[in-house]
């Protein structure tokens, strides 16, 4: 599912490379936590996946797509495969949860009736049943999260990238999150945490990849919070 190959990124030759010769193989379904300080090149990692930036040498396989031969304009519809969610949600104001949802499904041309039979299943599975004309600002943090999380998958991606999704939440929302993570989960999608909470990891007890100085230097199953 994504096969990253001795893969370094350099922003500025006169500094250290961000990701250094790094290889990662996560198999279809797993649950995978990549953990590492700030700066250590969680962030750049993740916008090689979402092809935001290029590798400077190395491969790229994700979903059977080789990146060395991705065209421009077929960027968008290896996004599509791709779900991401943010710490700061990036909901927008001025429509409520389920047009937060749908906008979606309308930026790639779903009809009004797929939508409308789609958004509800997908806010269920997020625990928002009954929220749908709540605007944003009327939702808690952890809510807010959620609706994000559901404009995410409600393309039904293979992958899920969360980066940092709790950071700006109270550990019940946190967990409330998590939880919704796990279910997604379940329901076969890959999913690819970058998180700085050790309550979080320690508790999961799932595949945990460190990352120091552009470096993987360790991966573990089952593992805990180590830095």
């Amino acid at each position: 599912m994504i096969l990253l190959d001795r893969v370094t990124k350099i922003y500025n030759r006169d500094m250290a490379p961000a990701l250094d010769r790094i290889s990662l193989r996560v198999e279809p379904k797993e649950f995978v936590i990549v953990v590492g300080q700030s700066g250590a090149g969680k962030t750049t990692l993740l916008r090689l996946l979402t092809r935001e930036e290029r590798q400077t040498s190395g491969k790229i396989i994700v979903g059977g797509v080789d990146y060395d031969k991705l065209q421009d304009k077929n960027i968008p519809l290896l996004r599509r495969k791709i779900g991401v969610v943010f710490q700061d949600f990036k909901l927008l104001p001025n429509r409520n949860v389920f047009e937060n949802v749908a906008f979606a499904l309308e930026i790639v041309g779903m009809s009004r009736h797929e939508i409308e039979r789609t958004v509800p299943k997908v806010l269920e599975i997020v625990n928002l049943k009954g929220k749908e004309k709540n605007m944003p600002l009327e939702l808690s943090g952890g809510e807010r999260q959620r609706v994000a999380i559901a404009r995410a998958v409600v393309r039904q991606p293979k992958i899920l990238i969360a980066d940092e999704p709790t950071g700006n939440l109270d550990p019940k929302h946190a967990w409330d999150v998590i939880r919704v993570l796990e279910k997604i989960n379940r329901f076969g999608t890959t999913v690819l945490l970058t998180t700085h909470n050790k309550d979080i990891v320690d508790k999961l007890k799932r595949r945990v990849v460190t990352i120091q100085n552009g470096k993987i230097v360790r991966d573990k199953a089952n593992a805990a919070y180590k830095i």
